[in-house]
């Protein structure tokens, strides 16, 4: 089973969204993690901005661009998916741990 998959029946995500061609077409991937999480490795090109300031940037990200969120385990993630759901933002995904996302990953998640 592909990564993209696993993340979909982990997250019980609508089989039919298809979270690559989302990517490939240009979706703004939002790190929800720490700055800190976010230094240690991170997807590239994504914006860092942590679960705690999401409704500071709300004032300036576009409710209606494909955006995907990311946490360490889908957990923030969810949090802030939801938090763009209620106030507008039209098409937002949970794409869960950013470590699931294989090949467009900078830097290396650390073992603890």
């Amino acid at each position: 089973m592909e990564i993209i998959s696993k993340i979909k029946k982990l997250l019980n995500m609508d089989e039919n969204i298809n979270l690559e061609k989302i990517i490939s077409d240009g979706a703004l991937i939002i790190d929800v993690r720490t700055v800190e999480e976010y230094n240690d490795g991170h997807i590239s090109g994504s914006l860092n901005i942590p679960l705690n300031s999401i409704g500071d940037a709300m004032s300036w990200l576009i409710k209606d661009v494909p955006t995907i969120t990311v946490c360490a385990s889908g957990n923030r993630s969810a949090q802030a998916k939801k938090i763009l759901d209620d106030n507008g933002f039209t098409k937002v995904y949970n794409g869960g741990s950013w470590n699931n996302f294989g090949k467009i990953k900078v830097g290396a998640c650390p073992v603890k």
